[in-house]
């Protein structure tokens, strides 16, 4: 298996879970707490190294018992360290969710330590990037930083994956840095200032986002599936039919991304990539949490 690099952030999650989300200036009264590691980075890397991937994460955290947590969980999925940096100046990230009684979540990320990712961090841990032929970063760090080790990933050979979430501006020019972008429908949406509601809105922007450069898109489609367009190919994929029922959806989207980045470092077709990544993205959606979530290998036999 080809090995893989991810940049990104950590954050520890404090999830709340009612039975629905509060509108603004509405108490309620929730059902349940938990306090749990997250970040689309850190969970991303999760959900690779627990499908038996060759994982580095690189990220910045405080020294704090947030990291203590991070830490911990690495170990224990087999995510390597060696390029997280520590700052005791500065605090670990933190996520408040609200998650309701059919598993919708609202979240507000305060990134904390990994805002301060700069280019130099990245120059720091180029053998890591050296070091690895895929690369998967998110929008969470820094945008210059973010474009900067995108750059240097390609730099130095690496298939280059976008999950561009939360949604934020990117230069068009920097689009042919990315091998394969992974919106959502609300990203997509956000990119190419249009709304898409309809079977033919999805294939229209997939076209469209091509145009504008980028190589490979896969717009994940949530309950729908997911959406693949490139300029020799473009299908839809039903999402993966599930015997237990939806729980939380909040790491889907990583649980995605962390299967897709696996397989790809294992030279599976596109189709295959995607239907097992579909596969991982739904069983994920029946536990609570997100990087609690993420399935490992063994519990596919169940499926």
């Amino acid at each position: 298996m080809k090995s893989i690099c991810i940049f990104g952030v950590f954050v520890a999650d404090l999830c709340f879970v009612g039975s629905k989300i509060p509108i603004k200036g509405q108490t309620i009264l929730g059902k349940k707490h938990i306090v749990g590691p997250g970040g689309k980075g850190s969970n991303q890397a999760i959900a690779a190294a627990r499908l038996n991937g060759d994982i580095s994460f690189i990220t910045k955290m405080g020294k704090d018992s947030h990291s203590e947590m991070a830490f911990d969980l690495y170990k224990e999925a087999g995510v390597k360290t060696h390029s997280i940096i520590q700052d005791e100046k500065l605090f670990t990230g933190v996520a408040g969710i609200m998650i309701d009684e059919n598993g919708n979540n609202a979240i507000n990320i305060i990134s904390g330590a990994a805002e301060h990712l700069v280019n130099s961090d990245v120059d720091n841990q180029i053998e890591t990037i050296k070091n690895s032929e895929i690369f998967l970063t998110q929008m969470e760090t820094p945008d210059e930083t973010t474009i900067y080790a995108l750059k240097k990933a390609k730099e130095n050979g690496c298939t280059t994956i976008l999950n561009p979430a939360p949604a934020r501006k990117i230069d068009e020019e920097n689009f042919k840095l990315i091998d394969f972008f992974t919106p959502n429908e609300t990203e997509a949406e956000f990119y190419l200032n249009k709304k898409i509601k309809t079977e033919s809105d999805i294939k229209n922007a997939g076209q469209e986002l091509l145009k504008k450069g980028l190589k490979n898109v896969i717009i994940t489609l949530g309950e729908k599936g997911v959406y693949f367009a490139n300029n020799e190919q473009n299908f839809f994929l039903d999402a993966f039919k599930l015997k237990e029922p939806v729980i939380d959806t909040t790491g889907a989207g990583d649980a995605f991304n962390g299967a897709l980045t696996v397989s790809l470092a294992s030279n599976l077709d596109i189709k295959e990539a995607l239907i097992f990544a579909n596969k991982i993205a739904g069983i994920s959606t029946t536990k609570l949490g997100a990087a609690a979530s993420m399935p490992f290998t063994k519990d596919l036999v169940n499926y």
